[in-house]
Formats: C-alpha cells, structure tokens, sequence
C-alpha cells in the first residue's frame, strides 16, 4: 500500500507539471502555474489592502503623482504587449493600483499578482528620476505580467503540502496555504516583511522589465546606473531588494547583454 500511495503520488505530481505548464510573456519560458488566477488575485488584493491599512501612505502629492504616472505607462505598454499577442483577455485579471509608503528606510517596492503596486519612499533617493523609477516599476510589473507569485506558490504547495494535500489546501484555506500564499505574493506571514524571489525570477524580471519600460518611452539603458547605485548600497545588510537576488555583477551583465533587444522597444515620447 505504501509503495502504491508514494507511485500515486509521484504520478498525481508528474500530471501537474504536465497541465499545469504555461508560458511566460516575451522570454517563453515553461513554468509550473496551477492556482486559479482568479483565486491569486483575490487573496493578494486582500493581502495588499491588509498592508496598506498598516503603513503610512505618502502625502506628497508630488512624488505620488510621479509614482503614479510610471507606472500607468508601464502598465498600459504591458496591456499592449497582451493585446498585440492575442492575450486580450489576461488583461482583464490586472486591476492597477499605485500606492508611495512613506518609509524612508526601506528600499524596496512590490508588484501583486493583479497588478497592486507599492512604492516605499526609501528607494525614491535612489531611482532619482522618472527613467529610474521605470526600472523598478518594470521590474515589478515584470513579475507579475510572468505570473511568478503563482508559479511560485505552485512550487510551495507541490513541495511543502505534497501532491495529495492540494485539492484539500486549495479549498480549505486553512492557515498554512494563507501562509504560503503570502510567501508567493513576496510577503512573510507578518505583512509587510517582504520575502525575495528566487534568482531566477529576478533576472527574468529584469529582462522583461526592461522591455516594458522601453515600450513605456523610458530609456533602458538608465538601468545600469540604477543597479550600479543600488550595489553600492550593499554592505553588511544590503537593502531588501537586493536580499538573496542575484549578484550585482551577473545581474548588470544580463542587462547589458539584453539592452539591443530592449533598445528596440524604444521610443522617445
């Protein structure tokens, strides 16, 4: 019985990588992606409601409009990307929201599945303009236009719950899926403790996030200089965007190496 129940479960986890695969936009990458994209949306639009009613929002009206204006025209150069390859209808589960966290020691911002966007005003200093914010906003827009969180609570629930328990923890919600998936949204059990993804989640972010910005007419080669400023902040405990992400060099090689393909993409408005 043991033998059969374990061969029933390694099939019941094969069966999984074989429905549950789809394609990540521009790098056609084959991911792991079984949750409901309605499900993911509607708990991280419950998690990022849950951490905004615990931070400060910015009241400066102008660096919010800034915050703002980034990221629509990232988000409507992601929309067209969608409409030009016949992915009209995942626009509909994208409800953007910008919102800047007045927190000046954090350097950080985040992107939800659905398109929930925040800001915090630590990396502000470090961005500088409009085309270095376009950089991170790229890049969060990048994970969720990539469906990370998904693939990534996918993997979670795969290795930590085991194949059998997944009908029942998708169902259920008991505390432990809640939990897991905050960790695929980027947030620990405590909102507001940002979790990393995995490194290769984040160069491929960087990639598509720098053809996102060049579509937006932000120029992608600003973000070299970004994440040159950003290494230097490293040191001892580097900054939470950098937690666990790839390693500054590899990380500005990529882009580089990337940049004639992003090139492309831009326009000067």
């Amino acid at each position: 019985m043991f033998k059969f129940k374990r061969g029933f479960s390694a099939l019941l986890i094969a069966l999984l990588l074989f429905v549950g695969c789809s394609t990540v936009p521009i790098t056609g990458r084959r991911q792991l992606s079984f949750i409901p994209k309605n499900q993911l949306i509607t708990s991280s639009a419950d998690s990022y409601r849950q951490l905004l009613s615990q931070s400060k929002i910015s009241d400066d009206a102008e660096k919010t409009q800034m915050v703002t204006t980034v990221g629509q025209r990232i988000a409507s150069a992601a929309e067209d990307f969608m409409r030009e390859n016949g992915m009209e209808k995942e626009i509909q589960n994208y409800h953007w929201e910008f919102n800047l966290i007045e927190d000046d020691e954090t350097v950080n911002a985040f992107c939800m599945p659905g398109g929930k966007i925040a800001v915090y005003t630590g990396i502000l200093p470090i961005t500088r303009d409009e085309d270095g914010l376009a950089v991170v906003m790229g890049h969060e827009v990048a994970h969720a236009l990539a469906n990370h969180g998904g693939e990534r609570l996918s993997q979670l629930l795969v290795v930590q719950m085991g194949a059998t328990s997944l009908s029942a923890a998708l169902s259920n919600q008991p505390e432990q899926t809640r939990q897991l998936l905050m960790q695929a949204f980027g947030l620990g059990a405590n909102v507001g403790v940002l979790l990393p993804y995995s490194r290769s989640h984040e160069l491929e972010a960087d990639h598509i996030g720098l053809i996102l910005m060049a579509r937006a007419g932000y120029d992608p080669r600003t973000a070299i200089p970004f994440w040159q400023r950003m290494s230097n902040l490293g040191g001892e405990r580097p900054p939470e965007f950098l937690s666990t992400h790839p390693a500054p060099e590899r990380r500005i090689q990529d882009i580089q190496n990337e940049l004639p393909e992003a090139l492309k993409y831009y326009k000067q408005f």
